[in-house]
């Protein structure tokens, strides 16, 4: 993922979104973090942060067998999803696939989703290569938002 920061200039951070569109299909785009503050931490000297705000959120570690894949299915609530070690990949109902490893971000927005005359609804996942995937999940408690991300830079077809 691309970061770009300097010393006076708000930083950006880049990151993969799955998405639910109006009729049910999901999608991926690249969408941007882009209202980072600087802020004092416990007191130490300011730093660039951008706080997304949540009422309650669980976080859950995740280890994918090497060959693991998680058929079609939805992700049970908005989360982000953070890689640690090893590579994963995710495929939308619209045929794309974002393949991800450490230092890779994805946010988990599928919820919703009408099965597509070939039985999909949601998205595939699995592990990649012949190491697991471990992966940190932030799961979210409000429901997820429809369609298209408002900061979305690109879309991905497959």
């Amino acid at each position: 993922m691309n970061t770009h920061v300097s010393d006076t200039d708000s930083p950006t951070f880049e990151y993969w979104q799955i998405w639910t569109d109006i009729e049910g299909v999901s999608h991926q785009s690249r969408c941007m973090l882009d209202h980072f503050e600087q802020q004092s931490m416990g007191g130490a000297a300011p730093q660039w942060n951008d706080a997304l705000v949540s009422r309650q959120a669980t976080v859950v570690f995740s280890v994918l067998p090497p060959g693991w894949v998680g058929e079609w299915h939805e992700n049970p609530r908005p989360q982000w999803i953070v890689p640690l070690s090893g590579r994963w990949f995710v495929e939308s109902m619209d045929g794309a696939r974002v393949e991800m490893g450490a230092g890779d971000v994805s946010f988990g927005g599928d919820q919703q989703c009408v099965a597509d005359g070939k039985g999909r609804k949601g998205h595939r996942s699995g592990a990649l290569g012949d190491a697991p995937a471990v992966l940190m999940l932030v799961q979210l408690e409000h429901p997820g938002a429809r369609g298209r991300p408002a900061n979305a830079t690109e879309d991905v077809r497959g």
